[in-house]
């Protein structure tokens, strides 16, 4: 359906100041004062009115709504806490209590020793494997700070940041076997 332009006479100023607001706003003349319009009714003001009247019944308007929205939001949360407090909790506290004599009963009771105290057993290493074990765990921590010092982040754009290990083969080859002759 094809709709037809009519006719308006306005004053060249008031023209000239709705085509510059028209451009702004809308995307042709007529698109605009609809949009004007529809404004006004909406929101129930009348350009003859005072407008701080109608802003301020307006914004009255708007508090009704938003504390009729906050009590009833109260109202959910009080539902809420009242099903955690009638249903939840004692679900939880029958489960609990449940579970803690399960775990008593299973738990041995422990005999008690007698309360002698015997003297704490030294044990003596002779002196040449105590320096073996030195040399290997000084050989194991070279090893390892070398394999730590050449690890290094990476952070991909898409995907998680993960660790890369900058060795050869050979040499991953060298630390596995050391670590299984410890």
């Amino acid at each position: 359906m094809i709709e037809r332009f009519y006719t308006i006479r306005f004053k060249r100023h008031t023209a000239q100041r709705f085509k510059q607001f028209s451009k702004r706003v809308g995307k042709t003349y007529s698109h605009t004062l609809e949009a004007v319009m529809d404004f006004f009714e909406w929101h129930g003001f009348v350009p003859s009115d005072r407008m701080d009247q109608s802003f301020l019944q307006e914004i009255l308007k708007n508090q009704k709504l938003t504390q009729t929205a906050i009590k009833r939001t109260e109202a959910s949360i009080a539902i809420i806490r009242d099903i955690e407090i009638t249903q939840t909790k004692p679900t939880n506290a029958i489960l609990e209590a449940l579970l803690q004599q399960k775990v008593k009963q299973e738990i041995p009771k422990m005999e008690q020793r007698p309360s002698k105290q015997e003297p704490p057993i030294e044990i003596t290493v002779p002196k040449i494997r105590y320096e073996r074990l030195m040399d290997k765990m000084g050989m194991l921590k070279k090893e390892s700070h070398y394999v730590v010092e050449n690890i290094t982040m990476v952070k991909p754009s898409f995907g998680k940041p993960y660790l890369r290990l900058d060795i050869t083969e050979g040499e991953l080859e060298n630390y596995k076997r050391t670590l299984q002759n410890l």
